[in-house]
C-alpha cells in the first residue's frame, strides 16, 4: 500500500492527471498480483520440487546401481576369460 501512495503522489506532483494517476496504480496493481508470486506460491513450489527431485535421486540412484553391477560383472569375466588363456 505504501508503493501505490508514493507512485501516486509522485504522479501528481508531476502534474499528472488524477485520473491518469489512478489508472497507472491500478494497471500496477494489477500486473503484480498477476505476475507476481507470493510466499505462500514459492513455499508449494518448494515443496513440490523437493518430492520431485528426490524421486528423480532415487531413480539416478537405480540405474547407477546397475550399470556398477554390470560393469563389474564384465570386469570380472574379462578377468576370468585371462586367466584362462594365460593357464592354457
Amino acid at each position: 500500500m505504501k508503493t501505490e501512495l508514493a507512485l501516486y503522489q509522485a504522479l501528481i506532483s508531476i502534474n499528472v492527471p488524477e485520473q491518469k494517476a489512478n489508472a497507472v496504480i491500478d494497471a500496477l496493481e494489477a500486473d503484480m498480483f498477476s505476475r507476481l508470486a507470493t510466499k505462500s506460491d514459492i513455499a508449494a513450489l518448494r515443496t513440490d520440487l523437493s518430492a520431485d527431485l528426490r524421486t528423480e535421486l532415487s531413480q539416478l540412484e537405480v540405474k547407477l546401481t546397475i550399470r556398477m553391477g554390470v560393469m563389474m560383472s564384465a570386469t570380472a569375466g574379462v578377468m576370468i576369460a585371462a586367466m584362462k588363456l594365460m593357464l592354457h
